[in-house]
C-alpha cells in the first residue's frame, strides 16, 4: 500500500485501498504492556515498510477484562477521607461507586465497537508507531485538519465532534464547512507505541504531525486542539511549517510573562488591569496556588507513578483529580461520576461512560506513566503567551482553567481571525459541548477556505 493517499481521493476509493492492504499485508499483533496478548491487530504491507498507512483494528481478549474487574474487585481502600467535602482529593464513597459499575455493569465492547467504526491506522514516524483515526468527509473541497486531544483525554475525547465536522449538511451547516479529519493518539498514549528513548514532548509531536498530514497527501491543512493539544498546535503554529494554514485551540496560551511572574512571586494583583484580565488573574492564581499538583508531580517524577499500572482504581482516582474536586475545570468529570451536576456545574454531553471508555483505553494499554512523561518532555509554560504569527481562532470556554480576556489574547496571537468566549463550556468541549466546539471550530477557521 502507498505511504500517501492524495487529497482528491474518494472515499469509495480509500475504503478500497484498505480492503486491498487487508487481502495483500498480513496481520501482526499489538501487544498489551509486556505479555504476548494482543489488543489489536496491524494490517502490514507485503514490503514491510513501517512508514506504510497500516490499516488497524481493536480487539481486547476477554482475558484482559476479566482481569481488569479482578483487580478492581481486589482493590486494597484506604479510610474515608476526614472531611464531608472534596477537598482533601476524590471522595472514598464517590470512587468505590465508580468502581462498583466499573466492575460490574461497565461494557468495554461498545467503545472498543465505536472504534472500530472509524478508518484507524499506525505509521511510524521517527522510529514511534503512532496510532490514529482518518475520517474523510463526502463534500468536495473539506478542509483538512488534524485534532490533538490532551491528558487525561484520548482520541475517544473527539468522537462526538468526528460526524458535526466531517458531515456539517447533519447539523444545519453548509458543505463548504465540512472538514477531513485526522485523530492521532498523542506519544505513549493510547495506541500509539511508547516512547523508549527521551525527545518526544509537544515540539517533536508538532513536527511529527505535519510528517503524518503529509504522508497522507495533505498539502495544506489545520490543526485543533485542547489541553495538551492546544500547546501541540501552538507550539506548531510557532514552527510555522509552510503546510500549516492556521490553528483553532481551546486552550489558549495567551498570558503575558508579567502577569506569570507576578501570580508565581505571589505578588497582588498589578493595578490597571480590566475586570476580564481581573478575573482572569484570580483564576491563574487560585490554579497556581491549589491545583497543579498533579501536573508537578508528572512533569517532575512520572516514574513514580508505578500505582498507575497496577491498580485500575489507582488509575481512576488519578485521572479524575485535578485538584478542583467540584470546581471547574474538573467539575465535568465529577458531575458525570457522580450523575448529578456539582456546584452548579453540569457534566454536559459528558457521561459516566465516556469516562470509562477513556480510563479503560488507558489500562488496557498501560500509559498511564507514558502519558504522565509527556509532562516531563514539555519544557515551556502552558500559560506563556505563545507568539504565534499563523492565523489563529480563540474559542475560550468559561470553564476553562482560565478564561483568556481578548486583550491578552490579541497580543499572543499576532493575526488573530477570530475570538468567541462561549456561554457554556469547560476544559473538555469535545466531551461538555461537542456541538459548540464543531461550531466554535467551523466558524474559527472559515476565513480560512479558498
Amino acid at each position: 500500500m502507498s505511504n500517501d493517499i492524495p487529497q482528491s481521493t474518494s472515499r469509495r476509493h480509500f475504503v478500497g485501498m484498505t480492503a486491498a492492504a487487508l487481502a495483500a499485508g498480513s496481520l501482526s499483533q499489538f501487544a498489551f504492556a509486556d505479555t504476548n496478548q494482543a489488543i489489536g491487530r496491524i494490517t502490514e504491507p507485503a514490503n514491510g515498510d513501517k512508514t506504510a498507512i497500516r490499516p488497524f483494528r481493536v480487539h481486547v481478549p476477554e482475558s484482559q477484562l476479566v482481569d481488569l474487574r479482578r483487580r478492581i474487585n481486589a482493590t486494597r481502600w484506604p479510610d474515608r477521607e476526614t472531611v464531608p467535602d472534596e477537598s482533601q482529593g476524590v471522595q472514598l464513597a464517590t470512587i468505590q461507586g465508580l468502581a462498583h459499575y466499573w466492575a460490574t455493569g461497565y461494557d468495554w465492547r461498545k467503545c472498543e465497537a465505536r472504534l472500530n467504526s472509524y478508518p484507524q491506522f499506525m505509521t511510524e514516524i521517527d522510529g514511534l508507531d503512532i496510532h490514529f483515526i482518518h475520517v474523510r468527509s463526502k463534500h468536495e473541497n473539506a478542509m483538512p485538519l488534524i485534532v490533538t486531544h490532551g491528558w487525561p483525554g484520548s482520541v475517544i475525547e473527539q468522537f462526538k465532534i468526528i460526524d458535526p465536522l466531517v458531515n456539517p449538511t447533519a447539523y444545519g451547516a453548509p458543505a463548504s464547512d465540512a472538514f477531513h479529519l485526522v485523530i492521532p493518539s498523542l506519544p505513549g498514549y493510547g495506541f500509539s507505541a511508547r516512547p523508549q528513548t527521551t525527545g518526544w514532548g509537544p515540539e517533536r509531536t508538532a513536527r511529527a504531525w505535519v510528517v503524518l498530514m503529509k504522508r497522507l497527501g495533505y498539502q495544506r491543512f489545520a490543526s485543533q486542539g485542547g489541553d495538551l493539544g492546544g500547546i501541540v498546535s501552538n507550539i506548531m503554529a510557532k514552527q510555522a511549517p509552510p503546510e500549516l494554514i492556521g490553528i483553532h485551540v481551546n486552550f489558549p496560551a495567551s498570558v503575558p510573562a508579567d502577569i506569570l511572574k507576578s501570580i508565581a512571586s505571589g505578588d497582588p494583583m498589578p493595578t490597571g488591569l480590566s475586570d476580564e484580565e481581573k478575573h482572569a488573574y484570580e483564576q491563574l492564581s487560585v490554579n497556581a496556588k491549589k491545583k497543579r499538583g498533579y501536573a508537578f508531580e508528572m512533569g517532575t517524577r512520572p516514574q513514580t507513578l508505578y500505582g498507575l499500572a497496577d491498580s485500575p482504581v489507582a488509575l481512576a482516582s488519578w485521572m479524575l483529580d485535578h485538584g478542583d474536586g467540584y470546581g471547574q475545570p474538573a467539575a465535568a468529570l465529577s458531575a458525570a461520576v457522580l450523575g448529578h451536576p456539582v456546584n452548579g456545574h453540569s457534566s454536559g454531553a459528558l457521561t459516566r461512560d465516556d469516562l470509562l471508555d477513556d480510563i479503560t483505553l488507558y489500562w488496557l494499554t498501560n500509559t498511564g506513566v507514558s502519558a504522565a512523561r509527556f509532562y516531563w518532555e514539555s519544557h515551556a509554560n502552558f500559560f506563556l503567551a505563545a507568539d504565534v504569527n499563523v492565523p489563529a481562532a480563540i474559542s475560550a470556554f468559561p470553564g476553562e482553567n482560565y478564561q483568556a480576556p481578548k486583550s491578552w489574547t490579541e497580543k499572543a496571537y499576532h493575526n488573530l481571525i477570530y475570538f468567541n468566549k462561549p456561554e457554556t463550556g469547560g476544559h473538555f468541549p469535545a466531551w461538555e459541548v461537542p456541538t459548540i466546539l464543531a461550531s466554535e471550530v467551523r466558524t474559527g477557521l472559515r476565513s480560512l477556505r479558498t
